[in-house]
């Protein structure tokens, strides 16, 4: 079973995150211009929330509030749940599932070491799953 740890060393460890001052209209940017759909919420170099398009769409466009005057710590989600490296994809997916997630930072003790999301555990497994099925059949035709 893949680990968080392996993942993130095919992956990489870039994270891209905000401080809990940051407007909401100024994070939303910062996640299309990178790509992401959610960004950690970092105060003084400690996880403190993340907030995703998930929380942009329910706590400021459905309660019509201005993204340009909304806070993040406004909306971001706490506590932070979280990865340890050594979990395999298999926790993680079933941590995400139980709880709703789509993203998850990746803690090695109290440092943000990397961030996931159901997408990159999804192409783990099928990935996983591609090598064993070549691997057998392999087995078979021998």
């Amino acid at each position: 079973m893949e680990t968080v740890r392996q993942l993130l060393e095919q992956k990489g460890h870039d994270v891209w995150s905000v401080a809990p001052d940051t407007s909401v209209y100024d994070a939303v940017k910062l996640m299309a211009t990178q790509n992401v759909g959610a960004l950690v919420v970092l105060q003084e170099q400690r996880v403190v929330g993340v907030i995703s398009e998930r929380e942009y769409s329910r706590q400021v466009i459905l309660k019509g509030r201005s993204s340009k005057t909304t806070a993040v710590r406004e909306i971001m989600v706490t506590p932070v749940l979280y990865a340890r490296p050594d979990q395999t994809v298999e926790e993680c997916m079933a941590l995400m599932t139980d709880k709703r997630t789509r993203h998850l930072p990746v803690l090695d003790g109290d440092q943000l070491i990397g961030i996931v999301s159901i997408g990159d555990l999804v192409k783990a497994v099928i990935a996983n799953q591609e090598l064993i099925i070549r691997q057998l059949e392999n087995y078979i035709t021998s």
